[in-house]
Formats: C-alpha cells, structure tokens, sequence
C-alpha cells in the first residue's frame, strides 16, 4: 500500500532532497573512471538485446566461469547511460564477477510497461554471452526497481525451468510509484493510480525469490529510507532471504562508492549474492 505523501512533500522527498551540491563533481567523476574502464578492461561493447538503439549492454568478464552480475543504471526511467556507471566494473571484476552493465530505452520513448519487458530480453542475452545459468541483478534507483522486476517475473513462462536470477543487488530503489504520480517525473512516466500501481513490485512479490540485499544511505531522504525498508520486509514476508543495509553518511550518489576493495559493503554484498547456489 503507498504511503499518503503530498504534492510538496513528494517534490522533496523523491526530487530536491536527494540532490547535493558535491553530486555534478561526483558524477564527473563517476564518468571519468567509466571511461578509463572501458579503455582498460576488455570485453564486447554495445552488445544488442533487443531491437530498441537502446537495447545494448557492455560486458566486462572476469574469466571462464566467472559469476555474473547485471548492472541496470540510475535516472528515473527516463534518464543517464550505462557509460556513466561502468566504474563500478572494475572492482567487482577484480573480486571474480563478470559483469555487464546495461542500457534500456528510456520514458516517454516508451512507457514503463514497455521499458521493463524490453529489460527482461536483456536476460537470456547475457546468460548466452557468459555461458552462465543464471545472474546477479544489480541496480540503482531506478534500476533498483527493474532487478527487483526481473527477479519477479514469471521466467517459467518464458521457457526457463528455474529463476535466472540468484540474486539482487537493489541500492536505494523505488518499488512503491504511486507517490511519483504527484511529481514532475510523471510528465515522462505518463502514469496514472493504476499504472503506477502495476508497475509497483511492493505488493505483487511472487513466491521463489532469490536472496536479496537493499541498501540505501544513511542521508537520504526519509521516502527513500522507507521505500527500502519495505521492500526489504516485503521480500521476507514473500518466503525469501534479504538483508536491509543502511550506509551511514552515504546520500544517493555516494552511496556507489561503496563499491570499492573486496571488503567494502556492496562489493562483498555482490560477492556474496553470487556464490553458490544450491
């Protein structure tokens, strides 16, 4: 069920205060270091998944046998580039995961029913690129949400005889969009009550879930605390395995430099998540 947050509030809550003045020097150099990964990690660019220009993603292996874990990037359905987050490869590829980061097209191109099942075509495209019998789904934002997405979805009837993802990976997502509809982002999402409520995962979380981790900053705002926090609850209530990780001082930019050595939270988290499965 959504929260009853307000035009103002919503404005703040999902918008204005979850911007930082650092952030445009952040990003700089979030795309600066992507930039120098790809010039330096090999690996297939811009593999098409789909018949969308946007339906491309960027492999970086770790070697034969390597885990994957697919990387769906920030900009509320509806902006940004996975060439703006392929700094958080090199890490994770030091730590022995093969990891592919992936475009998908973008609101009001496509509305957000469209954009998620052109996601899930991203599936099969990189289990066949690696070899591998399943993925660790990996996202930010509004990425966080087409992971939570994958890892719901019926892949049964879709020919798979198991979940092809063995895991999620969801840093400060949004799961519940109905307080979205009381915000510019709507302009390009072009929801209504009953399409955001569709495209919500909160309250539709099927059985047989993989194991999952939500994290989220610290000093982020306190929709975006809870939106994970619930997701969190509602994925334990489903039958399945999570773990809530609030990153103390991290805001929703700085939250991905936690993607650091073997030991630092996401990485390990990601490690973890990618390991054996029974």
């Amino acid at each position: 069920m959504s929260e009853a947050i307000g035009h103002e509030d919503s404005v703040y809550q999902y918008m204005t205060g979850q911007i930082r003045p650092h952030h445009p020097a952040l990003i700089d150099d979030f795309v600066g270091e992507s930039a120098r990964v790809r010039d330096e990690l090999p690996g297939p660019r811009d593999v098409r998944y789909g018949p969308h220009p946007r339906q491309v993603f960027d492999l970086f292996p770790a070697g034969e046998g390597a885990p994957l874990l697919a990387f769906f990037h920030a900009g509320y359905w509806q902006s940004r580039d996975k060439d703006q987050f392929q700094f958080v490869a090199r890490p994770l590829v030091a730590a022995g995961l093969s990891v592919a980061t992936v475009n998908y097209p973008l609101c009001p191109d496509v509305t957000l029913p469209e954009l998620t099942e052109a996601v899930r075509a991203a599936v099969p495209a990189l289990l066949e690129a690696v070899g591998s019998p399943g993925l660790v789904a990996a996202g930010h934002s509004a990425g966080a949400h087409l992971a939570v997405e994958l890892a719901a979805t019926d892949w049964q009837a879709r020919g798979f005889d198991r979940n092809p993802v063995h895991g999620v990976l969801a840093l400060s997502g949004v799961y519940d969009l109905v307080p979205l509809l009381a915000t510019p982002l709507n302009d390009r999402l072009r929801l209504d009550e009953a399409g955001a409520t569709a495209a919500s995962p909160l309250d539709r979380l099927p059985p047989g879930l993989p194991p999952a981790v939500f994290a989220v900053g610290g000093a982020e705002t306190k929709a975006f605390l809870s939106q994970s926090v619930r997701m969190h609850e509602a994925w334990i209530e489903a039958g399945a395995e999570s773990r809530y990780m609030i990153v103390p001082g991290a805001d929703h930019m700085s939250l991905l430099k936690q993607f650091g050595p073997p030991d630092s939270l996401l990485t390990s988290a990601a490690v973890t998540l990618a390991g054996p499965r029974d």
